[in-house]
């Protein structure tokens, strides 16, 4: 009688599943485990990361608000900080950021400044526009700066993701109006638009920058 041996098929890594429960492991030990998962997607990620991206990382119920108050209660003392951006459900989000206090020193160490916030003067006016504005269409810069404001100014915006397109502007064409990015937040250290500085512009002021 000949036996046949059956060749098993060697696992394929890519079809296992994701486990969120961690149930093998003691309450304590998957809480570390959920705590690490969270830091790590966080520390990857350039842009903020929403709730919902970060709850696919944990037991179903878990609650990433607690999870993100442990991981911040151990960055005490750190050059770093965890802080939410945006507002809404579906606009916030978390992200990493180096305290204000050290900003001097990276730039000293590796010029970041001039890699992320290289602006002309105009493309600073036209952006704060927007910003203080929004949602705004170009004939609503024009009345601002007193004159077209050109698409490839908008276009290097749009490549910085600073601002994106928003609603349709209620005027003749309905044309595409600009607000600002969750990038435009965090670039510029702020957790909402209300944490923009009061504006103050005077007629000079505008017309300087307009003539740039």
């Amino acid at each position: 009688m000949t036996a046949v041996t059956q060749k098993r098929k060697p696992t394929d890594k890519s079809d296992a599943v994701f486990d969120r429960e961690l149930e093998e492991l003691p309450q304590d030990l998957r809480w570390r485990e959920w705590m690490g998962r969270v830091e790590a997607a966080l520390f990857a990620s350039a842009t903020p990361v929403g709730r919902e991206d970060l709850e696919g990382l944990v037991g179903q119920g878990v609650s990433v608000e607690m999870l993100i108050d442990d991981i911040q209660a151990e960055l005490t003392g750190r050059p770093y900080e965890l802080v939410q951006v945006g507002h809404g459900v579906s606009g916030s989000g978390w992200m990493f950021r180096t305290l204000t206090q050290f900003a001097e020193a990276i730039k000293a160490a590796a010029d970041l400044g001039h890699q992320t916030l290289a602006f002309t003067e105009m493309e600073m006016g036209v952006l704060c526009a927007i910003a203080y504005h929004q949602p705004i269409d170009r004939a609503g810069l024009k009345d601002i700066f007193g004159k077209d404001i050109s698409r490839d100014l908008l276009a290097r915006l749009r490549f910085k993701d600073l601002i994106a397109s928003g609603p349709r502007s209620p005027r003749s064409g309905a044309p595409h109006t600009f607000v600002t990015t969750e990038t435009f937040l965090a670039t510029f250290d702020l957790q909402t638009l209300r944490d923009l500085p009061e504006l103050e512009l005077s007629t000079s002021s505008v017309a300087i920058v307009g003539d740039v």
